[in-house]
């Protein structure tokens, strides 16, 4: 049995085709792959009646989630290349149904689930999404200093806020630092992870939400830096309502282990 170390935009992943036996213990599997490789989380491609694929996503820690940006974008790369899906798919999710979409090789889009809740004050000038229904949680601020120089002195802020009762799922938690109209760099603690990791696309998908909510996107495109790399959003509204989150960026199968 093959297993795929994926990365997206440095989000990294333990992957594997589990069409075969989705009765395997996923949370306990996700522990074991990934401390091969210290990824952030495991994902297996398992069969759905109402789409290409379905995706299950575990986090580091053996804990479900209900999607994954990067990931998603991983998993259709994984599914284009492994002959499951074509140049344009769907992925069941538990937040989902995700469409996906190959660009090139390397370059992969999906459409985020739209947010099921977008409080823009959630927590004083905190605000937080969840995106799909049940959502992936996120919490976003903005941030005036110098975000990734200030990385080691804000973590046990982020860690905190993760936690914060003002988040009753927990929280993976997004500061933004705005450098130009339509780009900024953006840190997440994530969830599961329990520490930073190098990009999140919901936390940069949640983080453009709350940005065009506010009055800081009017062009409706993000271009995110994050430490692993640059993501591309999307978006389409209309009033207060977020109707389209599109992410793209890089995939990259680093990787192929023998179990």
């Amino acid at each position: 049995m093959n297993i795929y170390y994926m990365n997206g935009a440095g989000n990294d992943f333990m992957v594997m085709d589990a069409r075969d036996n989705e009765n395997r213990d996923f949370s306990a599997l996700a522990l074991e792959y990934c401390r091969i490789t210290g990824a952030d989380g495991f994902m297996a491609v398992g069969k759905s009646e109402i789409a290409d694929f379905r995706l299950h996503f575990y986090n580091a820690d053996g804990s479900r989630g209900e999607m994954c940006g990067n990931g998603a974008r991983c998993i259709c790369r994984f599914a284009h290349d492994m002959g499951i899906a074509g140049e344009e798919m769907t992925v069941q999710t538990d937040a989902g149904i995700v469409p996906g979409w190959r660009i090139d090789e390397n370059q992969y889009r999906v459409k985020l689930n739209n947010p099921s809740i977008l409080d823009l004050n959630r927590k004083e000038d905190i605000a937080y999404a969840e995106l799909g229904d049940p959502g992936v949680p996120h919490a976003v601020a903005e941030y005036s200093g110098d975000l990734w120089g200030d990385a080691e002195a804000i973590r046990e802020q982020m860690r905190a806020l993760r936690f914060d009762p003002a988040f009753p799922k927990g929280a993976n938690v997004n500061f933004y630092q705005t450098l130009a109209e339509g780009e900024v760099r953006i840190l997440t603690f994530e969830r599961g992870v329990e520490d930073y990791t190098l990009a999140c696309g919901t936390g940069t998908g949640s983080t453009a939400a709350v940005m065009w909510l506010r009055g800081q996107l009017p062009g409706k495109v993000l271009t995110a830096h994050s430490r692993g790399g640059t993501l591309k959003i999307v978006l389409e509204g209309e009033g207060e309502t977020v109707t389209s989150i599109l992410l793209e960026g890089p995939t990259e199968i680093a990787r192929i282990y023998e179990i």
